[in-house]
């Protein structure tokens, strides 16, 4: 899914973000692409599982993701 949306390494994927990357594999793919993505990218970054994503970060990332769709 990263790779359609044109993040094809790690460093790219650092470089704009998980809520960004989230929205732009959104736009292209509405399938298969929940909020556990989101999570799992998040925290992927900080080298934690999707499961360690507190309530209060999952807010935090849902919040970018509504400020970057605008």
């Amino acid at each position: 899914m990263l790779a359609e949306a044109g993040i094809r390494t790690i460093g790219e994927l650092r470089a704009i973000g998980a809520p960004k990357a989230y929205v732009r594999v959104r736009a292209i793919r509405t399938r298969g692409a929940s909020a556990n993505l989101l999570w799992s990218m998040a925290a992927g970054l900080d080298g934690r599982g999707w499961q360690d994503v507190s309530a209060e970060e999952k807010e935090l990332l849902l919040a970018e993701v509504r400020r970057l769709r605008r």
